[in-house]
């Protein structure tokens, strides 16, 4: 199932809530004793989640599906994709599969059982099986509105809330709606690139370093502005290092961005250049 994006959560007592967490989707297949992990698009990770994997195979049940998110998590227990990255290969013993749905149990298909009852399975097989490398995801059942709140000030990525009684289907479905935390910042733009799509992008830095790259979403007023600062201010090297980008164009400092980013990782992700200011000296 893949939960449709949404600006608020649902309200009123018809859903259940959990953490949205900020890893990479994958399902445990466990039969004739032996467990693999797959990823969404359907590809073998066994091997890079072996920890993951061999817990799974003191799970008490003869064959199951399992469906949720493998995760690496910082100190205050809040998952981090880019902690994630670098426990795939430095750190691997770091990786958590938080288990939030189960689609075959024992030969049973579950998928058309409702998701309090697939749930319920789900808590029952991983009670008996303890293991800091398989946690089951907890539910919030109240108001969505108050779960993201208290999830947005925590820093996480966000909320997905569920639908009560539903089936399990695959693809996008209504019934599993997604709600991110937003950050808004503002960033030195130190050039533009195309990405893999051929779209521009801006480079974006601060007092940290390089930030990342984001889609520049500015009324044609405010473009026209961005373009005539980035053709007039043009350099020849990356004002900083360890950008990565070898095609990029860079220019000299001046131009600022507001920028609306997910939470929770030190590279910008799903950003967007939402606004820009000039540095009054760099005016034309």
């Amino acid at each position: 199932m893949q939960p449709t994006l949404v600006d608020d959560p649902p309200a009123g007592g018809a859903w259940l809530h959990e953490i949205k967490y900020d890893g990479y989707r994958t399902q445990l297949a466990i039969a004739g004793g032996q467990v693999r992990a797959f990823t969404r698009n359907g590809h073998d990770w066994t091997n890079r989640y072996l920890g993951i994997v061999e817990a799974a195979a003191g799970i008490d049940c003869r064959s199951a599906l399992i469906d949720g998110e493998v995760c690496v998590q910082d100190d205050l227990g809040v998952t981090d994709f880019g902690l994630l990255q670098s426990a795939m290969t430095k750190e691997p013993w770091r990786l958590v599969f938080f288990a939030f749905d189960l689609l075959h149990l024992n030969g049973v298909d579950m998928r058309r059982k409702p998701l309090e009852e697939r749930r319920a399975h789900l808590r029952w097989i991983l009670e008996g099986s303890s293991t800091k490398h398989i946690l089951i995801s907890d539910e919030y059942d109240g108001e969505g509105a108050d779960f993201f709140k208290l999830s947005d000030q925590m820093g996480l990525e966000g909320i997905v809330s569920k639908r009560k009684g539903s089936t399990y289907t695959s693809g996008p479905t209504q019934t599993w709606l997604k709600t991110k935390c937003w950050h808004t910042d503002t960033f030195d733009v130190i050039g533009v690139d195309k990405g893999s799509d051929g779209i521009p992008y801006a480079l974006l830095a601060d007092e940290a370093g390089y930030r990342g790259a984001a889609f520049i979403s500015l009324p044609a007023s405010l473009r026209d502005v961005f373009w005539r600062y980035v053709e007039g201010r043009g350099v020849a090297k990356a004002p900083i290092i360890g950008t990565g980008r070898k095609k990029a164009t860079w220019i000299s400092p001046g131009l600022r961005a507001t920028v609306r980013h997910l939470k929770g990782s030190d590279k910008l992700r799903h950003a967007t250049v939402e606004a820009i200011e000039i540095d009054p000296a760099d005016r034309g």
